[in-house]
C-alpha cells in the first residue's frame, strides 16, 4: 500500500487506516465479537492498514483493550493512534476532562490498555471548555518529551456545532491556531467524505499549508455510502444512526442518488470495485497529507477498504462525484 506522512515528524502511515471504535462502541452491540474484531485488525495490517484508531472513551476503555490485544503480536506492523479527553458517565452522557493531571494518568491507562511503551499519535478527542486548551495541550507536549507519544493531534469540533457561531469548522481552527504556538499540531482528524465536504473550504488546506495530516473520519458516511444499508431497515437503540438526522427512512430514500453515482463510477472500473472504494478513492485524491480511517469490525470490509489505495479515479470520474447532490439531513 501507498505511504503517506503525518506532520512535520513525517511519520509514516499506510494511505488508508482503521477505525476501531465500531468493534466495541457506537454500532450494533450485537455484533460485536473480540475474535472476529481481532481478525479484522489483522486483516487490516496485513494489507498495509497500519494506522489504528482508538480512543480511551470507546467502550469505555474496551476498545483500547481489543487494540492492545493485536498490538501484543504485532506492535511493529501498527501506527497506535489513540485519544483523550472524553469521560463516559452514567447512562452514556459524555464530559470534557482537559486538566493536566488527568491527561497524564489518562496516557498512562492508554498504554497499559494498549500493551505498549509509546503512542504514535495521541489526540485531544475534545477541548475542556473549563480548562485553557494551552493548560491541556501543555500537558500532552510534556508526555511527548517523555517518550510516551511521538506526535500529537486533535479531533476537530463537529461542523455544525461550528457553523452556529461562524463558518463550518472555524472554532477548530482557532483552536488549532492557540495550540500550535505551544506545540506542533501533526494531525487533525475531522469528518469529510463524499456526503460530507464541509472541511474542504477552510479546515484541510489550514491542514495542507502546514504540513499537518488530516484523517478523515467517517469516510464511509456512517456506512450509508457503502451502499449496503436499505431505507428503513431500522437500526438497535444503541447504534449512533438510530438517532442521526440522515438515516430516517425518509432521508435514507433521499439520498440513494448519492450512492447510485458511486456505483455507476464503480462500475466502470470493472467487476468487484464497490461504491466504498470509490469514496474512500475520491478522499485519497484530496491532498497527499489525507488518510482515510473507515471504521468496521468485519475482516472481509477491511480488506475491501484497504483495496482502494489501488483506485484510481479519472477526470471524468472526478467530475461525476463533483455533480453528485448534497446529502440531505433533517438540519437541512
Amino acid at each position: 500500500m501507498e505511504r503517506r506522512t503525518i506532520g512535520a515528524a513525517a511519520l509514516e502511515v499506510g494511505a488508508i487506516g482503521l477505525g476501531c471504535m465500531p468493534m466495541s462502541w457506537g454500532y450494533t452491540t450485537s455484533q460485536q465479537r473480540g475474535d472476529r474484531s481481532l481478525r479484522a485488525v489483522h486483516a487490516a495490517l496485513d494489507a498495509g492498514s497500519s494506522l489504528l484508531d482508538t480512543a480511551d472513551m470507546y467502550g469505555p476503555f474496551t476498545n483500547e483493550l481489543l487494540v492492545g490485544r493485536a498490538l501484543k503480536e504485532r506492535r511493529a506492523d501498527a501506527f497506535v493512534a489513540t485519544k483523550c479527553g472524553l469521560l463516559v458517565g452514567g447512562d452514556a452522557h459524555v464530559v470534557a476532562n482537559g486538566r493536566p493531571g488527568y491527561v497524564k494518568r489518562a496516557c498512562d491507562a492508554s498504554l497499559r490498555r494498549l500493551q505498549t511503551d509509546v503512542i504514535d499519535l495521541y489526540q485531544l478527542h475534545r477541548a475542556d471548555p473549563e480548562v485553557p486548551v494551552e493548560e491541556t495541550w501543555g500537558a500532552m507536549a510534556e508526555l511527548v518529551t517523555a517518550g510516551k507519544v511521538r506526535a500529537l493531534g486533535v479531533c476537530a469540533t463537529g461542523a455544525r456545532v461550528s457553523r452556529r457561531s461562524g463558518p463550518p469548522h472555524e472554532v477548530t481552527i482557532r483552536q488549532l491556531e492557540r495550540v500550535q504556538q505551544v506545540f506542533p499540531v501533526s494531525a487533525v482528524q475531522a469528518e469529510l467524505s463524499v456526503w460530507s465536504r464541509e472541511a474542504l473550504d477552510a479546515l484541510l488546506p489550514w491542514c495542507a499549508a502546514r504540513g499537518v495530516g488530516f484523517l478523515a473520519a467517517m469516510p464511509l458516511g456512517n456506512g450509508f455510502l457503502t451502499g449496503t444499508l436499505t431505507p428503513g431497515q431500522g437500526f438497535e437503540p444503541d447504534d449512533v444512526r438510530a438517532r442521526h438526522p440522515r438515516f430516517t427512512a425518509e432521508m435514507m430514500a433521499a439520498n440513494q442518488p448519492v450512492v447510485v453515482g458511486l456505483r455507476r463510477v464503480a462500475a466502470r472500473h470493472g467487476d468487484g470495485v464497490t461504491p466504498a472504494q470509490v469514496a474512500l478513492a475520491w478522499l485519497l485524491g484530496r491532498g497527499p497529507h489525507v488518510v482515510p480511517v473507515p471504521g468496521t469490525k468485519r475482516e472481509e470490509w477491511a480488506r475491501e477498504n484497504a483495496a482502494a489505495a489501488g483506485l484510481v479515479l479519472t477526470a471524468r470520474d472526478e467530475a461525476e462525484i463533483e455533480r453528485l447532490p448534497g446529502a440531505r439531513g433533517s438540519w437541512d
